[in-house]
């Protein structure tokens, strides 16, 4: 039964109570391409796997396309696949390119602000899929429209192709963020539909995600497909410059046993064999296997995205730039013998892990005198956390105020209880606060009453910004814009406060050597 006989017969009493509660709880919405049925959910309407792209397969390495029209009505009731990648991610096909919306209403002219979330996974893993990001209680609590998405990662995204020669990959290297781009533009065709407000999108991602914002905010082709930013411990100050990027091309190829000469072979070869010559050792970095992330290609990305200032294409849009207190506990927390060093064996594990040069010694001893309570433990986290971290929301928050930018800036305080307690306010950690999801799978949180209410601190001050552009609320202390010298920060913790260049000393030590962005 189609929508308009629906309504008809309905008019007329003739319908069974029965066929309408089925009509009521899958709900069909319109798109540009053609139907889709999705399903509800405490009264959001929820639609999973809406095709926004074409199989990427048979255009690897290209732009992406928009789908083909289908006709009839597309079931919409269950996650798309995930883009191919190392590790467990269920689901993985180069047919990616998916979304995910939880809606109030539909077709009701409500122009709700319009929420849309890019998952993390530093390019290389991850999808719009895991139920942190579940919008349900994000949609019904701000009265908003909350869309994740699946795109294209890692060598299937980010791999450099360009300096190959072969004219079809001149944007090989952006390709992911190209995804993100259309999706972008299928909110902004679509979101009507499924009552959103177009004119209101604000894009908001952690870790990975919050980098592929900082990505955007320097692409003219994204510029005006967004109003509001918020990234999560997700910094993206260079970007890697072509000739590195072609280097690590050339690891990966000399992994796959191919010869530049050869290239056009990865037209063809399975997708399982790029991924596992991706573990190849990195070409450029000190450690870990090779890095795909976006590319100063002179195409779609012709400056780094926060360096030498702020990308002047994105200085109206007003954002959030938030971290947590303990990133790094999320990193290293996993070996255990990071819990257990001492004084002496301290410099030889902090060295390697502070991604910056400059003494360990030094490092050691001022934070001995800042914080002589801190263990060797203590200290290892702490110090890497400010020197890689945190650096770069540093740098983006500072740009920001100098360009006289809209911008408010977040620590994440709050523990986790996980573990007894002893990886604190870690990566990630933020995420399950801000969508409201406390009692999800996988949340770390905790679902107690202090949870919550940072939660419901956070969550509302997004959406706050999503409808206002301004992320103050009235159960928040007042958020001041990030400005110079005071570097207004709000902490959010279980007595939240706003607090002036919180970590100063630590952020004026490292401030006496460059940073270099990881990756790039």
């Amino acid at each position: 039964m189609d929508r308009r006989t629906l309504i008809t017969t309905a008019a007329a009493g003739l319908i069974l109570p029965s066929v309408a509660a089925r009509a009521a709880d899958h709900p069909v919405a319109r798109t540009t391409a053609g139907r889709v049925r999705g399903y509800t959910d405490g009264g959001i309407k929820v639609f999973k796997g809406i095709r926004y792209g074409a199989d990427t397969a048979p255009r690897r390495f290209q732009p992406p396309a928009p789908p083909a029209p289908w006709t009839g009505v597309a079931d919409a009731l269950a996650y798309g696949s995930a883009s191919p990648q190392p590790g467990a991610e269920p689901a993985q096909s180069e047919d990616c390119l998916f979304l995910n919306v939880w809606a109030p209403g539909l077709r009701d002219g409500a122009r709700r602000p319009v929420m849309v979330y890019f998952h993390g996974g530093a390019y290389s893993t991850g999808s719009g899929s895991s139920p942190l990001y579940d919008g349900t209680r994000l949609a019904r609590r701000g009265d908003v429209v909350v869309v994740t998405v699946n795109h294209r990662l890692n060598a299937f995204g980010y791999a450099y192709l360009a300096r190959l020669g072969v004219p079809d990959w001149a944007d090989s290297g952006n390709a992911g963020q190209l995804d993100l781009v259309l999706a972008l533009r299928w909110v902004r065709d679509n979101i009507a539909e499924f009552g959103g407000d177009a004119s209101r999108v604000m894009v908001f991602g952690q870790s990975g995600g919050g980098a592929k914002i900082a990505t955007l905010m320097a692409m003219p082709a994204a510029q005006g497909l967004f109003h509001r930013a918020a990234t999560m411990s997700g910094q993206q100050v260079t970007a890697s410059g072509p000739l590195n990027a072609h280097q690590r091309t050339l690891a990966w190829l000399d992994a796959l046993k191919l010869k530049p000469e050869q290239a056009d072979a990865l037209r063809t070869l399975p997708a399982q064999r790029l991924v596992e010559a991706m573990g190849a050792r990195d070409p450029i970095l000190p450690y870990g296997a090779i890095y795909f992330g976006p590319v100063l290609d002179e195409r779609s990305l012709r400056r780094h995205p926060f360096w030498p200032d702020a990308p002047p294409l994105a200085a109206g849009v007003p954002m959030i730039i938030g971290n947590t207190h303990d990133e790094t506990r999320a990193f290293l927390g996993n070996d255990e013998s990071n819990f257990t060093l001492d004084w002496a064996g301290l410099p030889a594990r902090l060295a390697p892990n502070l991604r910056v040069d400059i003494q360990p010694e030094l490092v050691i001893a001022r934070y001995r005198e800042l914080y002589p309570h801190y263990s060797p433990s203590d200290v290892l986290f702490s110090a890497t956390t400010a020197s890689r971290s945190w650096r770069g929301a540093i740098i983006e928050a500072e740009a920001r105020a100098r360009q006289g930018a809209p911008t408010w800036a977040y620590q994440l305080d709050f523990p986790s209880p996980s573990q007894g307690g002893r990886l604190k306010a870690f990566h990630t950690l933020d995420i399950p606060l801000v969508f409201d999801n406390t009692a999800a799978k996988g949340a770390q949180t905790g679902d107690g009453p202090e949870a919550r209410k940072v939660a419901g601190l956070m969550s509302d001050a997004f959406i706050a910004l999503a409808r206002t552009g301004d992320p103050n609320h009235a159960a928040l202390p007042r958020w001041e814009p990030y400005g110079l010298p005071r570097r207004q920060t709000m902490v959010f913790d279980a007595e939240t406060r706003l607090v002036d260049d919180p970590r100063g000393a630590e952020r004026e030590l490292f401030a006496k050597v460059p940073y270099v962005q990881p990756g790039t």
